[in-house]
């Protein structure tokens, strides 16, 4: 019988009901204008989500096409470039960069850990002077290792620098504070199917005037994600070749939904939420990998038991208990699993996670009461949800402070 999943993989995330029945609806024609409507309002929300007053253009292709797009279309053959890596995302940036003859070095921080503004700061001083790398390229929300990399204090630095600033921000952007044009980015990449809650097939990427500079040098080949062919599509209100028209609908359903709640609601649910899931893990004694103090918002990564193999966890939440979390790649296969809360998620989701994870644990098992990781989990979005404490008041006679509860 079918059952639904609890879907906690960080991308693709849950779809709510309203946004599969947009992506249902009856096919458009992707040049006339009721499409031309619906990019037009797109770009105009992805704007303000973003907040950037820069080009927004949408690519029918994954975020790694994303990725591919903001390397082709800025850069040249040759041109010298710095990668930051912490995790199998900030490598693929890398030899995203590399494939296509960019000499590219990177800069490699331990999985697990945050990259430090101020290693940046001095790989950056060590590329002056106009043999030195041209662009900077980052992860933004590292979902391999469930880490937060500091983008704002980074994009100071290398705003200071002058040099070109490329960020891909695939699972971080619709959760995550962006400030797209105060900050200085000149390329940012997203994707429909992470915090954005809608099917896989839209890349978003935002270009900022020195990033067109940045093109009108580059002799990098380029022709389905050449971007100068989008924002010319997209001054017609169309795109240079056939949209994924249905994905187009739904990120439309999904962008209201975002804007009936705000952006500032949705990165404090996510903020919430993951520090309840920390919690509850660290409840029944899994280790976090990721530093606490630059956990993701989006996505929690646990080492696994003592002997436990992940792959075995992952297997029986999945088979027994219809609940699907991540595990680890590349060299963190097997050692760790990820569990996302990003997107439309709610503590309801994080609740039913914990209640298969009990019981996983203790088929493997590991040593876990009833309700373990559960309370420690309501508990701790409680605090975290609470409103902050009024102030003092002061009493009428003599202005002294009142005494407060703890």
């Amino acid at each position: 019988m079918y059952r639904p999943q609890n879907l906690r993989i960080p991308g693709p995330t849950f779809v709510p009901q309203s946004v599969l029945a947009a992506s249902a609806r009856p096919m458009i024609n992707h040049r006339g204008p009721e499409f031309a409507s619906l990019l037009a309002g797109l770009t105009r929300a992805l704007q303000d989500f973003l907040r950037t007053q820069g080009d927004v253009l949408l690519l029918t292709a994954s975020g790694t096409g994303g990725l591919e797009a903001a390397i082709v279309n800025t850069l040249s053959k040759g041109d010298k470039v710095l990668v930051f890596s912490n995790g199998a995302f900030g490598e693929r940036f890398h030899q995203v960069a590399k494939a296509y003859g960019v000499d590219a070095r990177r800069v490699d921080v331990t999985w697990g850990r945050v990259l430090d503004p101020d290693l940046v700061r001095d790989e950056i001083a060590k590329e002056k002077g106009k043999d030195g790398a041209k662009a900077i390229l980052i992860t933004h929300n590292e979902t391999s290792t469930g880490v937060l990399n500091p983008l704002e204090e980074i994009s100071e630095i290398v705003r200071e620098s002058g040099k070109l600033f490329l960020v891909d921000s695939v699972s971080g952007a619709g959760a995550v504070e962006t400030e797209v044009d105060e900050w200085g980015i000149d390329v940012l990449v997203t994707g429909s199917q992470k915090a954005w809650g809608a099917p896989p097939g839209v890349a978003i990427v935002t270009m900022s005037p020195r990033a067109w500079k940045a093109y009108d040098r580059s002799d990098l080949p380029k022709f389905y994600l050449d971007l100068q062919q989008a924002k010319a599509s997209l001054e017609k209100a169309q795109t240079p070749s056939t949209p994924a028209v249905s994905i187009f609908i739904a990120l439309q359903e999904s962008l209201k939904l975002m804007a009936e709640e705000g952006i500032e609601a949705i990165c404090q649910r996510h903020r919430d939420l993951a520090f309840a899931t920390r919690r509850g893990l660290q409840a029944i004694n899994l280790q976090l990998f990721a530093e606490e103090a630059h956990a993701s918002p989006t996505v929690t990564s646990f080492r696994s038991p003592t002997r436990v193999d992940s792959r075995n966890l992952i297997r029986i939440l999945r088979e027994s208990h219809d609940t699907i979390i991540a595990g680890g790649q590349g060299r963190l296969e097997g050692q760790i699993a990820r569990v996302g809360h990003m997107g439309f998620v709610t503590l309801q989701d994080m609740v039913a996670f914990f209640s298969a994870l009990e019981l996983t644990m203790r088929e493997l098992h590991q040593t876990v009461e009833p309700g373990q990781a559960i309370s420690a989990c309501l508990r701790a979005y409680d605090e975290a949800t609470q409103p902050p404490p009024k102030a003092p008041r002061a009493t009428a006679r003599s202005g002294a402070l009142a005494p407060t509860r703890r």
